[in-house]
C-alpha cells in the first residue's frame, strides 16, 4: 500500500542557550494511506514534535521527512504552506475556532484560502460535512454557543473540508470528558473509513488508544514499539531507549503550531 508519510532516520534538536535538547532521535516511520494511527507517550516524549514535522510546521535537523511524495527538506516556505493547505488537516485540543465566525464560516474558511471552489460549491461541501458530523442544525451558531464536543465536531469538519490526504490531531480529546472523548474518536474513525483519509493523532489516554488500528509508543524522543491494540509487535532495529534523564523541551516545540491552514 502507498505510504503517505515516510520518516527516515529523523533527528530534531533545539538549542537553548549553551544546551542542545534532542527532541527526536533516529526516528523512522512509515504511514500508509488510509491508516488510523495513535502516537502514544507521556508528556515531553516527542509526540507533538513528531506531529510538527509531519505537519510541515517544523523542519528536521537531519534525516528525511516525506509527506505525500514531497521531501520537506527541499521545499521553500511557500511550498510548505501550500502543502499544509492542500494536503494536511489539523485538529487541535483547544479547537481553535474563530469566535466571530459561525460554524458554517469556520468550516468554510480553508476553502476560501484555497480559492478553488465557487460559493455554491463551498456551501454544498460544507453542509455535507456538517451533516456527516451531526451538527448541521448548528450551522449558524457561534462557537461560544456550542458544547466542547460540538466544537470538536466543527473542528473535524473543518479539517476534512479540503479533502486532505492526512489529518493530524494533537491530543484531540484532552479538553473533553471521557464519554465525549470516546464519541469524538469514534467519529474520527468513521470519517477515516468514509473519506479514506489518513488520521494520525497523539494521546496518552489508554481508552483513546484502543480505537486505533496501530499504536506507536514513543519515549525520550525514540520510537520504542509499534503494535495493534491487544498484540505488541516490536519494531526492528530501533535504538534502545535513552537512559538519560528527562530533559525539558522548549514550549514552542511542545504545542502544535497554530499556523494558518
Amino acid at each position: 500500500m502507498e505510504n503517505v508519510v515516510s520518516l527516515v532516520n529523523v533527528n530534531k534538536n533545539y538549542v537553548l542557550g549553551k544546551t542542545t535538547v534532542s527532541a527526536l532521535q533516529n526516528v523512522s516511520l512509515s504511514v500508509a494511506r488510509g491508516d488510523f494511527i495513535s502516537i502514544a507517550g507521556p508528556s515531553g516524549s516527542g509526540k507533538t514534535t513528531l506531529l510538527n514535522l509531519i505537519g510541515c510546521v517544523d523542519i528536521a535537523t537531519s534525516g528525511q521527512v516525506i509527506i505525500n511524495g514531497n521531501d520537506t527538506h527541499d521545499l521553500k516556505d511557500r511550498q510548505l504552506t501550500d502543502l499544509r493547505l492542500n494536503t494536511i488537516g489539523f485538529i487541535f485540543q483547544s479547537f481553535n475556532l474563530v469566535s466571530v465566525l459561525s460554524v458554517f464560516q469556520n468550516v468554510e474558511f480553508p476553502l476560501l484560502l484555497q480559492q478553488k471552489l465557487s460559493a455554491e460549491e463551498r456551501k454544498s461541501r460544507v453542509m455535507e460535512l456538517l451533516r456527516k458530523v451531526g451538527i448541521e442544525n448548528h450551522a449558524k451558531h457561534r462557537p461560544n454557543e456550542l458544547s466542547g464536543g460540538q466544537r470538536q465536531r466543527v473542528a473535524i469538519a473543518r479539517a476534512l473540508v479540503t479533502r486532505p490526504a492526512i489529518i493530524l490531531a494533537d491530543e484531540p480529546t484532552a479538553n473533553l470528558d471521557s464519554k465525549t472523548g470516546e464519541t469524538i474518536i469514534d467519529l474520527m474513525k468513521e470519517m477515516n473509513q468514509i473519506e479514506k483519509t489518513t488520521f494520525i493523532f497523539s494521546t496518552h489516554d489508554q481508552r483513546v488508544m484502543s480505537h486505533a488500528d496501530t499504536i506507536i509508543n514513543i519515549a525520550d524522543g525514540r520510537i520504542l514499539e509499534s503494535y495493534k491494540p491487544g498484540k505488541i509487535k516490536s519494531i526492528k532495529n530501533i535504538s534502545p531507549k535513552s537512559k538519560s534523564a528527562k530533559k525539558s523541551r522548549p514550549q514552542s516545540s511542545t504545542k502544535l503550531a497554530k499556523k494558518k491552514i
